[in-house]
């Protein structure tokens, strides 16, 4: 496992330790993800689209309130401010649906 330390504060706030298992550390890779929502709950389906494969599999499941999901919201566009300065403008690919997306070159068997 690895811990990491957080402090919210610079003037010396409280220190929030959150742990990462070894398990979740690599993550999970997703290229698709479907929102719904309730008055109490935003439920985020993040899931993964293979080529070939007609049925796509939801990787990770995560389950937040509406004023996490607007924290939400105002952390992802900080953060693609940050990434578009230091790395330039994202490109986006258009308005796609799940029938629309195409994986490039020869396929093959192994």
């Amino acid at each position: 496992m690895a811990d990491f330390h957080f402090n919210p504060g610079a003037d010396g706030g409280p220190q929030l330790d959150i742990e990462l298992p070894a398990e979740l550390a690599e993550g999970v890779f997703a290229n698709l993800v479907m929102i719904a929502h309730s008055p109490e709950e935003f439920v985020l389906d993040f899931i993964r689209l293979m080529p070939g494969v007609p049925q796509a599999r939801v990787k990770s499941r995560v389950v937040i309130t509406p004023s996490h999901a607007r924290r939400l919201l105002a952390a992802l566009a900080d953060n693609i401010g940050k990434y578009e300065r230091a790395f330039g403008p994202i490109h986006e690919i258009g308005e796609m649906g799940p029938d629309d997306f195409r994986f490039g070159g020869p396929s093959g068997e192994a």
